[in-house]
């Protein structure tokens, strides 16, 4: 392929990048090309993408935990962008999303009119849905960030579960999960831009192994109580310490002095979760934890956290987190070689 027919990918540096995300989609990216020939063939070929770190100016700045970036390109030298990368933004969880990049929000609307196409990873999808370009598409983010899309961002059909989305006209929004993901990303934009070889060649290169399983096993419930219900939080706190009882669903109604309906209204409102799935969610974390600590077997955790049936315990596992209860401990087991 020739130099000037290289896809342009530019990858936008903001001050709240992380250096992991940031130079990890470099490197590999870069190397399309080149990487596989060096190892097979001792002689590195011509590089498949035009890849370069841009930002709203070339002056040198720091993003975050003080990690230095060198932009190559300005925005007005990367108008004619074929793919955009936007890496993580790290912000506060409680923080309230607001533009604070409106010169970069402006860049990216401009560049996917003319065509580009526009990725995202974890916290990355904030700046998307902030500039209104999600509003009606598919997207994904960091499992953590579900709340803040559901208040915030209802118009974005959001789907935590998942690794990858693909979404808009031509297929040319494409979000990433966890922080992580920008693995998959890669590999998802070499196939699509440079054939699948190039992409399998890059997974053997880097080791990479595409999660096709999605993002539910990563995934742990926000147990903060919420402020805007006094009512509910009220209740949260009191199924937190009895979710393990017969009935929970009836504790927390007669805590709250409800109606049925009005409590289930309330409580979803609040948390995002009916009354049943928030208890199950409670236990489930519980059981997450257990496994992970490798303590007991599985009949005896479904009995501990509130299930009397081991067999409906599995299966509710597994919806809850896309693995069987063996399966996570074995999965979680980081101090086995």
């Amino acid at each position: 392929m020739a130099k000037a027919e290289r896809p342009k990918v530019r990858i936008l540096a903001l001050p709240a990048t992380s250096a992991a995300v940031l130079y990890g989609l470099y490197e590999v990216l870069s190397w399309v090309g080149r990487a596989w020939e060096q190892l097979t063939l001792g002689q590195p070929d011509e590089p498949l993408l035009d890849v370069k770190i841009v930002a709203a100016t070339k002056q040198p700045f720091r993003i975050f935990h003080n990690v230095p970036v060198a932009p190559e390109l300005d925005l007005s030298e990367a108008e004619d962008a074929d793919v955009v990368c936007v890496t993580d933004v790290m912000t506060p969880l409680d923080a309230p999303p607001q533009t604070r990049y409106p010169v970069e929000t402006e860049w990216l609307k401009r560049t996917y009119a003319r065509g580009a196409i526009l990725s995202s990873v974890c916290s990355g999808t904030l700046f998307l849905a902030e500039s209104g370009l999600l509003d009606g598409q598919d997207a994904t983010t960091h499992w953590a960030l579900r709340d803040k899309f559901r208040i915030h961002y209802p118009k974005v059909r959001l789907h935590p579960e998942r690794i990858l989305a693909v979404a808009g006209e031509g297929h040319r929004i494409i979000t990433a999960g966890g922080q992580a993901a920008w693995e998959d990303l890669s590999l998802y934009l070499i196939s699509r831009l440079c054939g699948q070889e190039e992409a399998v060649r890059t997974a053997k290169i880097y080791s990479l192994s595409p999660r096709h399983e999605g993002q539910l096993q990563f995934t742990a419930m926000p147990q903060r109580p919420q402020d805007a219900d006094s009512v509910i939080r009220a209740c949260q706190f009191w199924v937190a310490d009895n979710y393990r009882t017969g009935h929970p669903v009836a504790g927390m109604l007669a805590q709250s002095g409800l109606s049925a309906r009005t409590f289930a209204r309330r409580f979803r409102s609040a948390t995002g979760y009916t009354p049943m799935d928030y208890v199950q969610a409670l236990r489930i974390e519980e059981a997450k934890q257990l496994l992970e600590r490798g303590e007991g077997q599985v009949d005896d955790i479904a009995t501990e956290i509130g299930y009397s049936d081991p067999t409906s315990f599995r299966r509710l596992f597994k919806r809850f987190t896309g693995l069987s209860p063996a399966a996570y401990r074995r999965r979680f087991d980081l101090g086995r070689l």
